[in-house]
């Protein structure tokens, strides 16, 4: 059976809501790594912070590898 894309007015109230949260809680977490990176210095971060502004783009797990990984 073929599973079609759900429109946004397909989605209930609450469906919607989840949505925006989720998409919210995902920039604060870029905003907040790129954050760091700016007020980090170099010395205390795994690799160029340029690539790792860059990976926090990747969404949902880039700001968590960073946190994991990214600093010393």
């Amino acid at each position: 059976m073929a599973r079609t894309k759900k429109k946004w007015s397909d989605l209930s109230p609450t469906q919607q809501r989840l949505v925006v949260a989720a998409a919210v809680v995902e920039g604060l977490a870029t905003l907040s790594v790129w954050r760091d990176l700016r007020r980090r210095p170099a010395s205390a971060v795994r690799g160029p912070k340029p690539v790792w502004a860059l990976v926090a783009l990747v969404q949902p797990v880039g700001p968590v590898v960073y946190r994991r990984l990214g600093r010393r």
